[in-house]
């Protein structure tokens, strides 16, 4: 008889953010995401305790996916981290950044929660109101008919990921590169209901960055394919290539056990009745005209070569993630049963060529109308080419959101530093009903206000990673960068030639001090400017909806943190 352990008692933990334990790891995980923060963030190697695949990156996607976090506080923020990388792809690392420092500047107060959290909301509806402004000066307007924001968009998702291991020349490249394949994918002529086309990435590792390509159609990977074989395809009367989608197994497998039993006459061969089955679907094939079958799985020999003699081309492991944009590209219904052929099926094809690419062949399918483009990506070595598929993914979701709302953020730090200066300008400037409204007295509400502002000038500090020092100005309220090895005394004019997101230079007397994250009190100051002038080429630039949502995100998340009076674990 086993022994029988007595039930423990929940474990309660009052006032969680009070234990040294939370604090200590709030701020450990603060400092991972901070170093890994920009185009000079240092990269993490990410792996489990018993070995395996290691990860090494410094994207925020990567990064929470692997990260394992023990305490329940953490879990909250790193939960709803994730949740806003999964609708959004982009600012991950702002939203974490952003909340940890909001979390440790907010308890550090002698300000009761709740009166911390009714005032940062209020901080957080001027912040948005503002960016939503046509008076905001942080935000730039995305014009597509004109390509050059649209690029400075692309490059700097591409320039913030130094895993990927890029040159300018590359990223110059893969810019121009993801900005064409993405506007291939939006339709010519808008609908109501309008839907963006697909762009499928193709993996060639080993090879140089600037052999990447964008192809219309897709590619299908297909090691067996020879090369100096012509390739004959019968195509229907019209000239077309009809197509057959199969999502089953043709690979003459038996019945599995949960279709139920069947019954079998004396002398029978299963193997042999399944091939008939098979090879009747083959001809009943031929005899509609079909010129291409591509199957999800496998395709029996004897039926790939029966197709072959009768000029159908037979592509198998295609794979699940190519069935959507196959059907979509083609117009084919994936057929589910074999015994449940009807040409409403067939889709379309204009043609069916062979690719070659590094060591690897394909099929290429072509299209009628081109709404599925194939974006054959190339990098050095596995490592690299992850995290370069994983950076042009959150590019081409970046340009999606931007057609939605065609605006941005001014990046680099600028636009934390701006909202910093702005909110402190207001926070000095609201009448006295404001405060009884909130419930608050002036001196809290300046001190939450504070609070919120070095929060978000912290974020702007992270990009640094080379104890350089960090200034603002107090015109634009923008963000600058002084090269290290300088001391605080020197003449800024001389070390400083643009802001962190390019827009401004030093050709104006713009009062520089050094940014309040790091030091000295806060300073009273007017309301910043927006910068006058045309866009820059260069710019560095945020995505205006990721990066509103991480605002709210990590403010609501800290909210949230601050508010937990108790944290009840199973001891079981």
């Amino acid at each position: 008889m086993s022994r029988l352990e007595a039930k423990k008692p929940p474990l309660f933990i009052s006032e969680p953010l009070t234990k040294d334990t939370v604090s200590q790891s709030l701020s450990l995980l603060n400092g991972i995401l901070k170093s890994c923060y920009g185009p000079a963030g240092r990269l993490k190697q990410l792996h489990n305790g018993v070995g395996g695949y290691v990860c090494t990156t410094s994207q925020s996607s990567a990064i929470f996916c692997r990260l394992s976090v023990s305490h329940p506080v953490l879990r909250v923020l790193t939960a709803s981290v994730q949740n806003h990388i999964s609708r959004f792809s982009d600012c991950g690392l702002f939203t974490a950044i952003l909340c940890c420092s909001m979390i440790e500047n907010f308890k550090s107060l002698n300000v009761a929660p709740c009166t911390v959290i009714k005032i940062s909301k209020h901080l957080l509806s001027l912040c948005m109101d503002y960016l939503k402004s046509e008076a905001c000066g942080c935000r730039v307007s995305v014009d597509f008919s004109s390509l050059e924001t649209l690029l400075c968009l692309v490059r700097s998702v591409l320039r913030s990921k130094p895993a990927c291991m890029l040159n300018k020349p590359e990223v110059d490249h893969l810019t121009a590169l993801i900005l064409k394949a993405f506007l291939f994918t939006v339709p010519c002529h808008v609908e109501t209901n309008a839907v963006l086309g697909k762009c499928v990435m193709v993996p060639v590792k080993g090879r140089r960055v600037v052999d990447s390509t964008v192809l219309p159609g897709l590619l299908i990977e297909t090691p067996e394919i020879q090369l100096a074989k012509p390739l004959t395809v019968k195509r229907s009367c019209s000239n077309m290539i009809k197509m057959a989608l199969f999502c089953v197994s043709m690979s003459g497998d038996f019945f599995s056990p949960e279709e139920g039993t069947i019954t079998v006459h004396h002398g029978t061969s299963l193997e042999k009745s399944e091939l008939n089955r098979l090879l009747n679907v083959g001809k009943q094939l031929v005899n509609d005209e079909v010129g291409l079958v591509v199957c999800q799985k496998v395709i029996h020999p004897s039926l790939k070569q029966y197709l072959e003699e009768n000029h159908v081309m037979a592509v198998d492991r295609a794979g699940l993630s190519l069935m959507e944009p196959l059907g979509r590209m083609t117009g084919s219904k994936p057929i589910a049963s074999i015994d449940l052929l009807s040409p409403s099926c067939y889709g379309s094809l204009k043609d069916v060529r062979i690719k070659s690419f590094a060591s690897k062949r394909f099929v290429h399918l072509i299209p009628n109308d081109t709404v599925v483009f194939s974006l054959i990506l190339c990098n050095r070595n596995e490592t690299a080419w992850d995290e370069l598929k994983r950076a042009c993914e959150t590019a081409e979701h970046v340009l999606q959101l931007t057609i939605k709302e065609p605006l941005a953020l001014l990046g680099g730090g600028c636009t934390e530093t701006h909202l910093a200066s702005y909110i402190r300008h207001k926070s000095c400037s609201l009448p006295t009903s404001s405060f009884k409204d909130l419930d608050c007295s002036r001196t809290q509400y300046q001190l939450v206000a504070d609070g919120f502002c070095r929060s978000l000038e912290s974020v702007a500090c992270s990009l640094n990673h080379d104890d350089g020092e960090i200034l603002t100005d107090v015109v634009y309220g923008h963000c600058w960068f002084v090269p290290s090895g300088f001391s605080s005394v020197s003449n800024w004019s001389d070390l400083v030639s643009k802001c962190g997101c390019g827009f401004n230079g030093n050709t104006e007397n713009l009062n520089w001090r050094l940014l309040q994250a790091q030091f000295g009190s806060p300073i009273v100051q007017g309301c910043p400017k927006e910068p006058s002038g045309k866009v820059a080429d260069f710019l560095t630039l945020d995505c205006f909806a990721a990066k509103c949502s991480g605002l709210q995100v990590a403010l609501e998340t800290a909210n949230l943190i601050l508010d937990l009076s108790y944290v009840i674990e199973d001891q079981n």
